[in-house]
């Protein structure tokens, strides 16, 4: 049996990925960063909590991932903790570069420290390009990376320290590059689950506006059980490289706006308001990735497209609502 650490296991990817690699046969670890209120902690993982062990820990603290790679011994390590809001990031600069960027050195010397033949996986991230995109209006592997939030210049740190390991000691380091991804386990102040949730409420007469920053941002957008299963897939190759992980489809996120709202019976320009509170301070204009790579060397395919990543978010949520409210919204189930 297998054993596998993940960082940041209560999040959106780290609790997908725990019940795909419990589905595998793994015996999956974790890592939680404790918080005041430890009930609210694990909810994405209530499905396979009793199948888990799970310790508290912290990415800038390396004292505490050296004694969980003692105790674990993993035979892969999935980082996915971070500070994971790229706005939010022009907030707390300081402290998503210390997560983000020296976070990731931290696991990585751990890991080369006590498990120096762990395979690992470290979650980068489209934000790395920023605004740079090859002629062809796509990202890929060669696209320089030019990021424009604290977020992404973080990434890019945990990126090319990852191949500096990687080269450096030779050890089974994969980067993800990935694209957005979302699910009905994506965070309400997340763009996606932000619309969702805002759409719903104003069907149900609970609200009549919903205030978003820009709306005309492209983002190449998949879902996470998708997106995990490529995380381990990576690890399962002979040698260790760099994928972007992505759905080579973009939409706005006015299109998003439309599409959820017009399965609501509703016209979004009704009630979206723009805020410019809400705006970055450098604007990321279009993401839309290459996953060439990805597909023909490890022959990954996505099974979800946008249209039914919105389903699956506006459908959970919606049923969240009325279970919570008693109140029924007028969801078109004929289409």
């Amino acid at each position: 049996m297998k054993k596998a650490l993940i960082t940041g296991i209560n999040g959106q990817d780290g609790s997908y990925l725990a019940e795909f690699l419990l589905e595998k046969g793994y015996e999956v670890y974790g890592i939680l960063k404790r918080n005041s209120v430890a009930e609210n902690q694990t909810a994405r993982l209530d499905r396979v909590f009793k199948d888990l062990h799970l310790y508290y820990g912290d990415l800038t603290d390396l004292s505490s991932l050296i004694s969980i790679l003692q105790k674990v011994q993993p035979d892969e390590v999935y980082n996915l903790a971070a500070q994971s809001h790229v706005r939010v990031s022009f907030d707390i600069p300081i402290y998503t570069v210390q997560a983000d960027a020296i976070g990731v050195l931290n696991v990585l010397e751990a890991c080369k420290l006590i498990t120096p033949n762990a395979r690992i996986y470290q979650a980068s991230s489209s934000e790395m390009f920023g605004n740079s995109v090859d002629s062809d209006g796509f990202q890929r592997e060669t696209t320089a990376m030019l990021p424009v939030s604290p977020y992404g210049c973080a990434k890019v740190f945990g990126y090319n320290i990852a191949r500096n390991y990687r080269h450096s000691y030779g050890m089974h380091i994969s980067n993800g590059i990935l694209f957005n991804h979302e699910s009905p386990r994506r965070g309400s102040n997340f763009v996606t689950s932000k619309i969702v949730k805002g759409a719903i409420a104003i069907a149900c007469g609970e609200t009549d506006e919903l205030r978003m920053g820009n709306l005309d941002a492209r983002r190449d957008w998949g879902h996470a059980k998708d997106y995990v299963k490529a995380m381990w897939m990576m690890l399962q190759q002979e040698e260790s490289d760099d994928y972007v992980c992505a759905t080579g489809v973009s939409h706005s996120v006015r299109d998003c706006c439309e599409y959820v709202f017009s399965r609501l019976g509703l016209d979004y320009k009704n009630h979206v308001v723009m805020d410019e509170r809400y705006l970055r301070p450098e604007e990321l204009h279009d993401l839309k990735g290459d996953a060439t790579k990805l597909k023909d060397k490890i022959d990954w395919n996505p099974k979800y497209t946008f249209e039914n990543l919105m389903e699956d978010m506006l459908v959970n949520d919606e049923n969240y609502h009325n279970a919570i409210s008693g109140v029924h919204t007028p969801y078109d189930t004929t289409m």
